[in-house]
């Protein structure tokens, strides 16, 4: 058995070239929610940001070595500040469908792809299995 994964690779409305398609019957369907942490890549800058604007207002206030020190702790505060409201980290739930089906040759191969909610699957459709560069994706036999 061949295990292959699809997740949000394709687009319907986007013409690619096919490698092969080849056609058989679902035999098990397994609907799974797949977890992922997504992280800003911007939060450094941002808090740099933050830090100069604090810096620069920090500046505005006393005179010698109390300016210095406005600055600095400006700089700090303001860094903190885009930092802590600047992160925006987050979940992303994917819905996905894990398919075992056995094709028209004998052999089966398991694919896990995300939901489309206009295209849904039970056990003992037809369908085709539709092989692109770098990745697979089912669709019902038509």
């Amino acid at each position: 058995m061949t295990s292959f994964s699809t997740v949000a690779a394709y687009e319907r409305n986007k013409a690619v070239p096919v490698e092969k398609v080849v056609y058989g019957r679902v035999e098990s369907i397994r609907y799974i929610t797949q977890k992922q942490l997504i992280e800003d890549r911007n939060v450094g800058w941002k808090t740099f940001g933050g830090a100069v604007v604090g810096g620069v207002i920090g500046h505005q206030f006393g005179g010698g070595s109390g300016q210095d020190i406005a600055t600095v702790l400006g700089a700090l505060l303001g860094g903190a500040a885009a930092n802590k409201h600047g992160d925006s980290t987050h979940i992303q739930q994917y819905q996905l469908i894990e398919m075992l089906i056995s094709l028209d040759d004998g052999s089966q191969v398991m694919v896990l792809q995300d939901i489309d909610p206009d295209m849904p699957f039970t056990v003992g459709d037809e369908v085709r299995v539709v092989y692109l560069t770098g990745y697979v994706r089912v669709d019902i036999a038509m």
